[in-house]
């Protein structure tokens, strides 16, 4: 499975790579909920600062939410990062008179949260791009191209996909349905294989892996070439029949039979890197003829994936 990845995440490449329009009112949709009803999403840094350069219509608008929520965002972390300071100088103080475990703990712990809030805060403040700004997580959002109406659209989606028609408590039922195996797709996915697919454009993927130790370790695979990966998806347009819920839209990427070089390296899946002459076809499936899908797994990319233990 695809543990997480950095992938594309300005609109703005897509537009000028593949002519794709942006789904505003999806990105709308999102902003707002996030800036006004507080609603929990993650978006990777580099989805929010692609409308940093924004100087009019709805990107302008989005712009002006974004920073609104990054400074509401900064404040809640000073006061969060003054809280441990405190914490931390009792605990130092209480430390130089006697040595307790319960002093220990709170250095120990705020120590550790300081350092975080520090980065996050840093992160906020930070106009420098950096290759993990485009990283995403199970659960995050990230910047994914489908087609509509015979034109190439970009949504941001939620990588975890919830189908239509199933309840929200879904996600909690299956968490590991932000990856869909090949193996499944004609059971568990029938709903969207050969009807809605998706593209996420990957630089580079992460995995879990057992080390010679016994331990979880996170190595990161990159093509050895540097070429990009077209990773083929689904996805699905949620909606709550009582309309209690939000609306969602969320996608999976699909996973086959590990590269060699990734399976000697500790890992039983890759997800699937379609040639970029299959793009269309692919997002623009035949439900009659879901062979024709798996002729394009089967000639797939395949880059030599390097690998390293990341950081």
């Amino acid at each position: 499975m695809c543990y997480s990845a950095q992938a594309w995440q300005d609109y703005r490449q897509f537009k000028r790579e593949f002519g794709a329009d942006i789904g505003m009112k999806e990105y709308i949709r999102l902003f707002w909920d996030q800036k006004e009803n507080g609603t929990p999403r993650k978006f990777p840094k580099a989805m929010l600062d692609a409308f940093s350069s924004a100087t009019a219509g709805d990107e302008l608008k989005i712009r002006s939410w974004i920073e609104a929520w990054k400074s509401e965002q900064a404040t809640a972390i000073e006061q969060a990062l003054f809280k441990q300071k405190q914490r931390l100088a009792d605990a130092e103080r209480t430390l130089q008179a006697k040595l307790t475990k319960q002093a220990q703990n709170d250095q120990r712990i705020a120590t550790d949260k300081i350092s975080k809030a520090k980065l996050r805060l840093s992160d906020l403040r930070r106009t420098e791009p950096l290759p993990r700004d485009s990283r995403f997580f199970p659960g995050n959002y990230a910047t994914v191209m489908v087609c509509e109406d015979g034109r190439r659209v970009v949504y941001p989606m939620r990588y975890q996909c919830r189908p239509q028609g199933k309840p929200a408590s879904y996600d909690a039922r299956y968490p590991g349905t932000y990856n869909a195996r090949r193996d499944s797709l004609e059971g568990f996915w029938k709903g969207q294989f050969g009807h809605t697919h998706a593209l996420m454009v990957v630089q580079t993927f992460y995995e879990n892996v057992e080390g010679k130790d016994g331990k979880n370790q996170v190595l990161q695979f990159t093509p050895r070439d540097g070429s990009l990966m077209y990773v083929a998806c689904l996805w699905s347009r949620w909606t709550d029949p009582n309309g209690v819920e939000p609306s969602l839209l969320s996608f999976a990427a699909i996973t086959d039979q590990p590269e060699p070089e990734v399976a000697a390296a500790g890992h039983d899946r890759t997800i699937i890197n379609i040639k970029p002459g299959h793009i269309d076809a692919w997002l623009n499936p035949d439900p009659a003829n879901l062979q024709a899908l798996y002729a394009i797994f089967d000639d797939r990319q395949h880059p030599y994936y390097e690998h390293r233990r990341a950081a």
